[in-house]
Parts: C-alpha cells; structure tokens; sequence
C-alpha cells in the first residue's frame, strides 16, 4: 500500500499542545495524512480545531461518534483513530474506534485509572487492534542505541538506574487550560505528576535497560497548598533480577524545563542520556575512560540509524522521536513489525505504576509490589 494512511483525531482543539505535536510527527514521514476530527465537543470549535488543521467544516465534527458514524460511510473514511484529550476520555474514545475496526494511537497513560486499563488491553488483545502508546522519548535514536548497548552487554550486568525528569512550569498557580485540568481529578484521573511525566520516566526505564520493575517506595506530593492530585514524585525501584533504581519526576522545580535524564550503572560501566541534549549518549568505561556517543557516527546499532533521517551535526529532536512512533505504527497498519513501538503491554504496566505509586504513597505502605502483566490481564 503506497497511499497514506487516513487518520482522525479525538481532541486537540484550539487550545491543545499535543493534538498539533501528533499531527506534525503523522505526517512528517509521508505515511499517515490527518483527514477528520473531533476536535472539541462544540461543533463551533471543532470546526475552529479542523481550520487549524487545514480540515473543512464537513469533517469537524461535534463528538467521535458522529465521526466515526459519517467516515464510516465514505470510500475515503478514516483507517486510523489518534486520541489527544484529557486521559479521562481515553478508554471511552478508544472502545469506540476499535468497535469500529480502527486502529488506535493513544496519547498516555493509556486511560484514567487501573481498572480501565485493564479493561482496554483485554479488548485490544480480543480484538486483534492495532493499538499503540505514545512514550515519544523511546523514539529518539540516541535511546535506542542505549537499548542496544545494555542489551549487548556493553556496559555489563545493571546494578543501578536513576531516571528523573524535572520541570518548574507547575511550581505557581496551574493557569491556563494545559494546567489546569492535569491538576483535576475528575480529567486526569487518580494521577498528577506521575501520570502525566511520571509514567514517561518509568517507561523510559524499562525501555532502555529491558528490565522490569518488581517492586516500589513511593513518596507522592501536592507540594503547591489546594492541589487534590501530586506535582512531585519520588520513588525508589527493585527490578526483577536485583537492580535498584530512583525515579524522581516533578513539576515544581523552579528553573527546569524538560529536563528528563536516564542514568544507568553496570558493572563494567555506565551511560547516561539527556533529553535536552538527544543527540549525545555517554558512555563511561570502569577504568574511568568516558566516550561521547553522537547521532549519525559510524557503528551504531540498526535500530538507531533507522531512526535518524538527517546526516550528523543537523540536530533531530522531538517531533522527529515522535514520527518514529508514527512511522513504526505505519509498518504495523501495513503488515509490518515493529518490535520498539509501545503497545497496550507498556500502556497496561504504566498504569499499574501510577495505580501502585499512589495508593502506596497515601497509605505510607513501604515497599510493595509493582504487579506484572501476567497479574493485571
């Protein structure tokens, strides 16, 4: 199939971040074309979303189902279901897509709590759908080659991991639509912080070491007075086999901005990756000689040069990490694998995160078990 896939969106309205983040990384590569929308819940302000798109008032509609009801109907309806609302709304969009043979590229976490999740990957796996997560940063080539590197053993068996992700934008009063329905229960669901950056930590983890958290301390948050939902996260991780980890995620560090970082140690040595500066990996040698790695050098592991489309010194960043995700969901709605993409399985274990981390840090529980997907299914 040499055409481009049709996708609709679910959210991303006029006042959205993510929904113009997604179309940009869909299209970026030439596979997916965004052709429809249900960009708010007034047909008015759909229509305004649809014009910010390009998209014509008779393909903005006023709610999913009339969408999916009207593109149902056309030789050239939508393929393909983008979710980009408030997590609330994920598990209702996504049951509806996949009642309609759609494919689903969810933004995460992949619902508003556990019990949904749940819920959702077992009619994913039921269904046979098509179903991805956006976790962008595991799109980044430079994270991909340190997924090779501790998978090949370059830095020996993992002895510890530190992954942290800081930002200030919450540190003062949640202004503004983008802040103010992270910081509602009733839209964000039973996590702040941990859901909405948290999770991205957690899975940057898991990702690049290829090992599973087994166990958890957490210490959760509402730092700033009359929040009902964390803006700051500190958890200490067991992974299965014996590493140990921290993950420290929060909102109200003054002066940061997106600064997520992954740090792990091996017992012949480490590396260490920053997203605000993607393009170069660390690797210490235990003999304390230190390489920098750059995007685009010679050697690096397939996964990584796939993910790179400009020679080295021209920098890629996030929007390129993210039409990875879209280009690697492109091969799959062609018959094609793509073994790093994020699925239901990592939306699943996220949310068994954000559901653990909670309850054990309201609780002052201690350590506890982080369940498997085994366990949640």
């Amino acid at each position: 199939m040499n055409r481009k896939i049709r996708m609709g969106m679910v959210g991303g309205g006029p006042d959205a971040f993510i929904g113009p983040v997604h179309r940009l990384a869909a299209e970026l590569d030439g596979k997916i074309e965004l052709v429809a929308g249900a960009f708010a819940r007034d047909r008015e302000r759909s229509i305004a979303g649809g014009a910010r798109y390009g998209i014509g008032p008779e393909r903005s509609y006023a709610s999913l189902d009339a969408m999916i009801a009207a593109e149902a109907s056309r030789a050239d309806g939508i393929e393909m279901l983008t979710i980009a609302t408030p997590n609330q709304h994920h598990l209702t969009a996504a049951k509806a897509a996949i009642a309609a043979g759609l494919a689903v590229m969810s933004d995460k976490p992949m619902t508003g709590n556990l019990t949904e999740a749940i819920a959702l990957a077992a009619l994913v796996r039921d269904a046979g759908t098509p179903f991805a997560v956006s976790y962008t940063y595991s799109g980044y080539p430079m994270v991909r080659e340190a997924r090779a590197r501790v998978a090949a053993g370059a830095i020996g068996t993992v002895r510890k991991v530190v992954v942290e992700y800081p930002q200030g934008w919450l540190a003062g009063p949640a202004t503004g639509k983008q802040a103010a329905w992270r910081m509602d229960p009733a839209q964000a669901g039973i996590g702040g912080c941990i859901a909405d950056i948290g999770v991205h930590a957690f899975h940057l983890a898991e990702f690049v070491t290829g090992l599973r958290t087994g166990m958890l301390l957490a210490d959760l948050g509402a730092v700033v007075p009359g929040r009902a939902l964390d803006d700051d996260c500190t958890l200490l991780l067991r992974f299965q086999g014996g590493a140990r980890g921290v993950l420290m995620a929060s909102q109200i560090s003054v002066g940061e901005r997106n600064g997520l970082r992954i740090r792990i140690y091996g017992n012949k040595g480490g590396l260490d990756w920053r997203q605000e500066d993607p393009e170069r990996l660390w690797q210490h040698g235990i003999d304390g000689e230190t390489r920098i790695v750059y995007r685009g050098d010679p050697g690096l592991n397939e996964a990584s040069i796939a993910a790179t489309r400009t020679p080295a010194g021209h920098p890629e960043g996030y929007l390129e990490a993210f039409a990875n995700l879209y280009r690697d969901f492109a091969t799959v709605l062609r018959g094609g694998s793509a073994p790093l993409l994020p699925g239901v399985a990592e939306g699943l274990r996220s949310m068994a995160l954000i559901d653990t981390a909670v309850a054990a840090s309201r609780d002052n529980a201690g350590w506890v078990e982080l369940q498997t997907e085994g366990e949640l299914s």
